[in-house]
């Protein structure tokens, strides 16, 4: 089971048919209104699981990202944006890390 075609074929059919099944089996407008909040914060979470072992993991020392992502949620629920938001984290991962190496 060496052949790469058939890992591609499988690949293609799997994802195909993740973006095929739901348009051609829901038709009309999803009225369940806790399906519709569930469906409306699975890219959120997608991109979260994502994003956040990787903030911890990219750096030397794993406190200093855990650190960063505290400060980058502090600053983002006090309404900073992204570019700020990220700024600080990089200074803060860069402190963290003089002072714990």
């Amino acid at each position: 089971m060496n052949n790469p075609y058939i890992y591609i074929l499988v690949m293609f059919a799997v994802s195909f048919a993740i973006r095929v099944l739901p348009l051609t089996l829901i038709r009309g407008e999803i009225k369940n209104t806790f399906l519709r909040s569930f469906l409306h914060y699975v890219p959120y979470v997608t991109l979260a699981v994502m994003t956040f072992p990787a903030i911890v993991e990219a750096t030397q020392v794993p406190l200093a990202g855990a650190l960063a992502l505290g400060v980058g949620v502090v600053l983002a629920w006090l309404g900073a944006g992204l570019f700020p938001v990220s700024v600080v984290c990089c200074v803060v991962v860069f402190a963290a890390e003089l002072l714990l190496l």
